[in-house]
């Protein structure tokens, strides 16, 4: 009783008094709230922000939009049995419409890069939104060349012309028709379990059935194996570039992959029955996003751009999920695999949440493309490109990259410990805060975990303050991608959640 009538008391100040409401109180109503015995419950890391009491539309009201107006995908993607009402964010926090905190460990999938509501990304926006909110490339006007020209200074020669739009499915969109247009070859390959966009022409490029419609899309797009040394047929313990290495045992020195070997020739096979000898591309994710945070062996991606440049293609690394300094030894994904692509597309992690994205290419591609008119009316807004600058800015200013790389080694090697502990983590895998911990049925059969099991985790984790991502070709894989601003007693309070929803669930699935 002394639970609810506190709780009780909680939303009454809310509702009522008007008050600021105090992060430590919607931990309290968080915890009266769980079936777990307050005592029990990991503690939430303290917070300082007072998020504004909600007194807008209820909750009923917003679930019968969704349900009747928004598109029935809306409701297919929903995560949680009982949604999430989110009602304001700040760094790696968000609050739901009762007040409740919780900790933010998908930023909106991969895509809140520096935190919700940064303060200088928020002063950089309001300052342009005072000033200018639109114009389009027929005009000059100096954010948009204030931004490419602090993007291109990022990249490697000879990676200097940048082209803005505003999705990564529109950058990978246009990518494609570039390396067409100056290859003049049709066919591209990706990888299977890849995710690349969800417009008509980057589904041919996405190779997950989940994404598919039974329509004529996606011409000229063919996949290979995906060099999942986890769940595909070859992998050992030194094949990724991770702090955590796979349990199959292999006889492998340190410098040598017999798994790689295996996959680049499922490659050239490929080449030898699917394509012609000319092709356009090859894309490919430095680690797959929506696949479940998949890394391949440490020297595939560079004996592939060999591979395909052999074949007349270009080489297109999609940086929209591991760019920015999210992998933390590197500010690009691609960097880490010791190549050099031909084409780099970026978006989500780009403008923190605004909508915008790019695609970075050479001097040579671009001159191609330039044979026919090219425009986008939003590419390269005023709002985007001062905001997308803010962004740049505070990565380098508040150490982004460098707290991708401490906190998310920690994570790994703490999350290996769980794997470690339960039978149903088969796999941890990841760098930086780009990590996927793959759930199985037992660690012998590797079969995935079933959605219901796994959804049981999921909602236990929430249940107690923390929200996750879910991935993986089956659906079998926790996704932890957090903005780039958490801090270690963050992981701890994650570790310690994620620790009892395991647990939890052990001790359901044991009874009788």
């Amino acid at each position: 009783m002394f639970c609810v009538l506190i709780n009780h008391i909680c939303k009454v100040r809310l509702k009522y008094e008007n008050e600021i409401y105090d992060c430590c109180v919607g931990v309290l109503c968080q915890k009266s709230a769980m079936k777990h015995t307050a005592s029990a419950l990991p503690e939430m890391p303290p917070c300082d922000v007072k998020p504004e009491p909600y007194q807008d539309m209820s909750k009923e009201r917003m679930l019968d939009i969704r349900q009747n107006n928004c598109n029935p995908m809306t409701m297919k993607v929903t995560y949680y049995k009982k949604p999430v009402h989110i009602h304001q964010g700040y760094m790696q926090w968000l609050w739901d419409t009762d007040g409740r905190r919780y900790l933010d460990l998908f930023a909106g999938v991969a895509t809140v890069s520096v935190g919700h509501c940064h303060p200088k990304v928020t002063a950089a926006a309001e300052k342009q939104l005072r000033r200018l909110w639109h114009t389009t490339s027929i005009y000059m006007y100096p954010t948009v060349h204030e931004y490419t020209d602090k993007l291109a200074a990022l990249l490697p020669d000879p990676l200097k012309v940048v082209y803005l739009v505003n999705s990564g499915s529109e950058a990978n969109d246009l990518a494609m028709l570039m390396a067409r247009v100056h290859t003049g070859n049709f066919d591209i390959i990706t990888l299977r379990g890849s995710y690349h966009g969800g417009s008509p022409l980057a589904t041919g490029l996405t190779s997950n059935s989940a994404y598919k419609f039974p329509v004529a899309s996606g011409f000229g797009c063919h996949n290979t194996m995906c060099p999942d040394v986890f769940r595909g047929p070859w992998g050992g313990r030194h094949c990724r570039d991770s702090p955590v290495q796979t349990v199959r045992n292999c006889s492998c020195s340190q410098d040598h992959c017999q798994a790689n070997e295996m996959y680049i020739d499922q490659l050239k096979e490929m080449f030898a029955t699917t394509v012609p000898n000319r092709i356009a591309a090859f894309f490919g994710e430095p680690i797959q996003g929506v696949g479940g945070a998949v890394q391949y062996p440490k020297n595939f991606l560079k004996e592939t751009y060999k591979l395909v440049r052999e074949r007349g293609g270009l080489c297109i690394a999609d940086e929209v999920q591991t760019g920015f300094g999210r992998t933390g030894s590197h500010f690009w994904g691609f960097q880490g695999h010791g190549v050099l692509p031909d084409m780099v597309t970026m978006a989500k992690g780009i403008a923190n949440g605004f909508p915008m994205a790019a695609v970075v290419t050479t001097q040579e591609i671009a001159r191609s493309f330039a044979k026919g008119v090219h425009f986008n009316t939003f590419g390269g807004n005023p709002v985007a490109c001062a905001i997308a600058s803010s962004v740049l800015d505070t990565i380098k200013e508040d150490g982004s990259q460098h707290i991708s790389a401490n906190i998310g080694t920690y994570l790994l090697h703490e999350l290996a410990k769980l794997r470690e502990k339960y039978e149903i983590v088969g796999d941890v895998r990841g760098k930086g805060l780009m990590i996927g911990v793959e759930m199985v049925k037992n660690k012998a059969s590797q079969e995935p975990l079933p959605p219901q099991d796994l959804g049981e985790i999921f909602e236990d984790t929430k249940d107690m303050g923390v929200l996750i991502g879910k991935g993986g070709l089956y659906g079998q894989t926790f996704r932890i991608k957090p903005p780039m601003c958490i801090t270690k007693a963050d992981a701890d309070f994650f570790l310690a959640v994620f620790n009892r929803a395991l647990q939890n669930y052990m001790e359901r699935r044991l009874k009788p």
